[in-house]
């Protein structure tokens, strides 16, 4: 191939992936506004805002072992080219665009994840997949919405245990300000976590056009640029997600809001400095489970939150079908 040819190629990547990580943070910014929304302590033009500043300054406060994971321990990083990666990239792009659609909280990651399984596949077979890195991944789907529930659960406990003797107003009051902090710091988990997908990507796509040399790494400049793609989706904001997740799951209160957010926060920033790419819509969908359940097991919608559960299990072999489809239709153009 033509090396001006192949060096526009690369860049046209770059840019579908960037254009995922923007779509990433437009489909999960209900993820990090939705409860400070909901319980009306923010506007949604003023949370969208204060949201996408906490996911750009993200790579201040965190590694990149979910860069390296999604990079090498999903997919070989020797069998990956650029139509491996194309078809990854359009199956997490077309799943996330249906979701947004119907207003499903489903997983970016997990789309991600299931692109670059099939697409993988598509080209070299199982042998091209790292199980290990999959199998950590998928157990991730369940483990996270169990921890954010189970954390969210027992910080509201605590939580209604300690203010048993405040009046009603002095509680709300307290946690209005203490949602902002809750907010910025899963906004911060958010953007720690789901930008480094992307950067993976960019960075094994460079690593397989010999542009890194002969050690994986992620360039200071894919840093910045995902963590400014993301922070400019959220900042466009996803309000069909952020009805869903605001209100049709459990109606909240501050305190309530306040939990959520840091039992998901605590959850993301121990996923995050594992290298484990865990799904932010996951997490603070068990988080806010947890917190209406706390209340009582009716206050919850548990008809909404099976519809979620169902768009959780089809998300990896969805995108999966779909990436496989891609590649072999770049296939027939090649």
């Amino acid at each position: 191939m033509d090396a001006s040819l192949a060096l526009w190629l690369l860049i046209a990547l770059i840019g579908v992936a960037l254009a995922f990580d923007f779509l990433n943070g437009l489909h999960d910014a209900a993820n990090s506004i939705a409860t400070i929304v909901s319980t009306r302590v923010l506007s949604p033009q003023y949370a969208v805002a204060w949201a996408a500043f906490f996911n750009f300054i993200a790579f201040l406060f965190f590694g990149l072992h979910v860069a390296e994971t999604v990079g090498k321990g999903i997919v070989s990083a020797d069998v990956v080219d650029g139509r491996v990666i194309f078809g990854a990239l359009i199956g997490a792009i077309s799943w996330n665009l249906i979701t947004w659609y119907f207003g499903i909280p489903s997983s970016s990651s997990h789309a991600l994840i299931g692109g670059l399984v099939g697409a993988g596949i598509a080209k070299a077979g199982l042998g091209s997949i790292v199980w290990s890195g999959v199998i950590k991944t998928a157990s991730a789907i369940v483990l996270s919405p169990l921890t954010g529930f189970g954390l969210a659960l027992f910080l509201m406990l605590v939580v209604s245990w300690i203010f048993l003797r405040f009046t009603p107003y002095a509680v709300d009051s307290t946690f209005r300000r203490a949602q902002f902090v809750s907010a910025s710091l899963y906004s911060l988990g958010h953007g720690g976590n789901d930008a480094q997908k992307t950067m993976g990507i960019i960075a094994v796509l460079l690593y397989s056009q010999g542009h890194l040399g002969s050690t994986f790494h992620v360039p200071f400049w894919v840093v910045i640029t995902c963590q400014a793609a993301m922070g400019l989706g959220t900042l466009v904001g996803g309000w069909r997600i952020v009805k869903t997740m605001g209100s049709k799951i459990t109606r909240l209160t501050p305190v309530q809001g306040f939990c959520a957010e840091t039992g998901g926060a605590i959850t993301l920033f121990a996923a995050t400095g594992l290298g484990i790419p865990v799904s932010t819509t996951h997490t603070i969908t068990g988080a806010i489970i947890g917190v209406g359940a706390a209340k009582r097991l009716s206050a919850v919608r548990w008809s909404v939150a099976t519809n979620i559960l169902y768009a959780w299990i089809i998300t990896i072999p969805a995108t999966a079908i779909i990436a496989a489809l891609c590649y072999f239709a770049v296939g027939l153009f090649g």
